[in-house]
This record gives C-alpha cells, structure tokens and sequence, in this order.
C-alpha cells in the first residue's frame, strides 16, 4: 500500500509542478489569448485542487499498476518503464481530447489551435507523470 501513495505522491507532484509551470508562466497567454473571454479570473482553486488529486488517480490505474503488475497486486512484473509512459501518453491524449473536442463541438469560439496544443500538452503532462508514478512505485518495491 505504501508503494502505491508513493507512486501517487510521485504522479500528483509531477502533474502540479508541470501544470503550474505551463499554465502559470509557458502557456499563460497562449490562453488568455485564446480563451481569455471565457477564463475566471481568479481561478477556481477548487476545482482545480479537485481535477490535480483526482487525475493522478486514473494515471495509476490506467497507466502505472497495469504495466507494473502482472497476475494480481503482489506479483512484480519486469515490463519497460516504456509501457508505462505509453500509456500515460494515451491515457492523457484521449483524455484531453475528450475535453477539447467536447468544448469545439459545442462551444462558440473555442480555437483548433488551442485545441490541438492543449492535447499535445495533456498527452506529454500525462506520460511524465506515469514516469514519475512508475519510477516511485518501483523505488518501493
């Protein structure tokens, strides 16, 4: 069990840092630019508190035990950090799509730009906090 909050511990600190970093200094008005119309200013922290304790959560179940585990949550598996970043990545972009293929579908005005770099982003953020969440799991292990 403790390697399993290490592991979350590892993805949450990765997609925190990253996401902060992107939306607070990379990206701030690559946003505001795009979507700045429809932005809350401040923030709801909340929400966004809620979405950063809870993603991680789908990055391991989707992405890090099932390529760490094989064969129940006891047996060690010896498959490539690799997978895990692989489906990270896919666990990110369908994720992410979902989003902002949701939000072109039936918002006015929501930028294929902004779109298409925001999955990017979601794909990449996803795949390194897998890492991050695979590299601390088998740390404990």
């Amino acid at each position: 069990m403790l390697n399993y909050l290490a592991s979350y511990g590892a993805a949450t600190a990765t997609i925190l840092v990253l996401d902060m970093v992107w939306l607070g200094f990379v990206a701030k008005s690559f946003y505001r630019d795009g979507i700045g119309h429809l932005m809350a200013d401040p923030p709801n922290l909340v929400a966004g508190g809620v979405f950063w304790l809870l993603y991680p959560v789908g990055v391991l179940l989707f992405a890090v035990a099932p390529t760490a585990w094989s064969g129940g949550l006891t047996a060690p598996t010896d498959l490539p950090w690799s997978r895990a970043v692989l489906a990270g990545a896919l666990f990110g972009f369908f994720a992410y799509a979902t989003y902002d293929l949701s939000n072109l579908a039936t918002l006015r005005g929501w930028p294929l730009r902004l779109a298409l770099v925001d999955i990017a982003w979601g794909t990449v953020l996803t795949a390194a906090s897998a890492a991050a969440g695979r590299w601390a799991l088998g740390r404990m292990t």
